[in-house]
This record gives C-alpha cells, sequence and structure tokens, in this order.
C-alpha cells in the first residue's frame, strides 16, 4: 500500500508539471539598461581656484593649512601666517608678480586681495 501512495504521488507530480508544450519567447530590445533622463541635470560643481572673487562671509570649516593652500593655488606665494576673522574669513599677505598684497580667503575657497 505504501508503494503504491508513493507511486501515485510521483505520478501526479510529474503531471503536474508535465513536459513543455510551447516555448515562450522573450524579446530583447538592444541598447543601455537605463535610459537617459528627460530632465536636464545640475551642472558640475566648479571647483577651479578663483582670484579676486567676491568674498563670502560665513563660518568657514577650513583650517589654516586648508586655506593656505588656496592662496598657493591661486598663484601667491610667500604666504604669511593667516588669522580667522569675525566673518569667518581667513587673512593675511602673500606675494605675486613680487608684489606683496593682504589677501583673504572665504568659506567657498574663493581667493581675494583686500
Amino acid at each position: 500500500m505504501r508503494t503504491f501512495i508513493i507511486a501515485a504521488a510521483a505520478a501526479g507530480l510529474l503531471a503536474a508539471c508535465g513536459q513543455k508544450t510551447e516555448e515562450t519567447t522573450v524579446e530583447r530590445t538592444e541598447g543601455p539598461v537605463v535610459s537617459a533622463p528627460e530632465a536636464p541635470v545640475n551642472a558640475p560643481v566648479d571647483t577651479t581656484p578663483t582670484a579676486d572673487a567676491a568674498q563670502t562671509p560665513g563660518a568657514s570649516s577650513f583650517t589654516e593649512a586648508q586655506a593656505r593652500g588656496a592662496i598657493e593655488a591661486a598663484g601667491y606665494t610667500a604666504v604669511s601666517a593667516l588669522t580667522q576673522d569675525a566673518n569667518g574669513l581667513w587673512k593675511g599677505t602673500a606675494t605675486r608678480d613680487g608684489k606683496s598684497t593682504a589677501v583673504s580667503v572665504d568659506y567657498k575657497g574663493a581667493v581675494s586681495t583686500q
């Protein structure tokens, strides 16, 4: 009896699964998986050093060394010790084209002469 039940269960499973009688086809499209956005995207952030840009007061997260690096990247040499004023601007003196001048760096990294 036990063998008969096992054989009947196996036959039922085979009948339920059965063989594929019809192949299903999937249409594939060529091209990228993700389409381009329809809306315009934001322009990339301009990270080039700025010289003589308008200064923006605000709390600066730059260290003195980072502010010095921004001044040097703008083409200045012999950067003095820098101090931070109440507006968050790093200020000091630096040399460019043989002339010493007062310079400052705002929280955005914009370098300006004073």
